[in-house]
């Protein structure tokens, strides 16, 4: 019987038909759904995001491995109708007001929801007044930025700032991320974090939700 390893590597190689399959054979065979989430889809998850981290995978090849993972959750949904998918956390992400790039925001978005966290993705040229109004609906744990232009980077500090006019800086952690963004900048203006990658933002989330006694806007 195919085991974990095998729904790791399915997902890794971005084999949807093989990934359904494997799930469907494990949870027919009784495996706990949870083990199926972590053990196997979660598990090949990780792995590209360490390819894809190390420049050994690209985004397309990425794009398909998520793609076979959610096919797998869909399985595993299907066949479990009272079965609650476990998230990490959750994350609120946007592009900063006056950017409209959206490819890398969106990559970012996906790496996360496929390692587990609940993604609310608003979209490009995000106002800061909608970032403070997304974390009093959500309640997420983390603020995500992205800013592709040196014209808009600024944007993620007055959306900082608007947060703690909010009296919501201290109930979320905020990272950056973007081509013109470093970790000095991300010192500069107040964000927690700042990850140059999507598999980068993907860790830098968990490492911050380790803390969560720390995080989340409370209900």
């Amino acid at each position: 019987m195919a085991g974990f390893e095998d729904l790791s590597q399915a997902v890794l190689e971005g084999d949807e038909a093989r990934v359904v399959e494997v799930t469907k054979s494990l949870l027919d065979s009784g495996v706990d759904p949870l083990d199926v989430i972590n053990k196997g889809l979660i598990t090949g998850m990780d792995r590209v995001g360490v390819l894809f981290k190390n420049n050994e995978m690209f985004v397309p090849e990425v794009l398909m491995s998520a793609k076979a993972m959610n096919a797998g959750v869909e399985v595993v949904k299907e066949k479990q109708q009272a079965f609650d998918m476990p998230s990490l956390g959750k994350v609120v992400i946007g592009t900063v007001r006056g950017d409209l790039h959206d490819i890398g925001k969106n990559l970012v978005a996906m790496m996360m929801e496929s390692s587990g966290f609940t993604v609310y993705n608003l979209g490009v040229d995000i106002e800061p007044a909608k970032f403070v109004e997304a974390v009093k609906e959500y309640r997420p744990d983390i603020v995500a930025m992205s800013a592709l232009l040196t014209t808009t980077m600024m944007n993620m500090k007055e959306t900082i700032d608007a947060l703690k006019e909010a009296g919501l800086k201290d109930k979320v952690k905020v990272i950056i991320g973007g081509a013109p963004i470093t970790q000095e900048f991300a010192d500069e203006i107040g964000a927690d974090g700042y990850a140059p990658d999507a598999a980068s933002a993907t860790e830098l989330c968990k490492q911050l939700v380790e803390g969560r006694e720390k995080v989340g806007v409370p209900a």
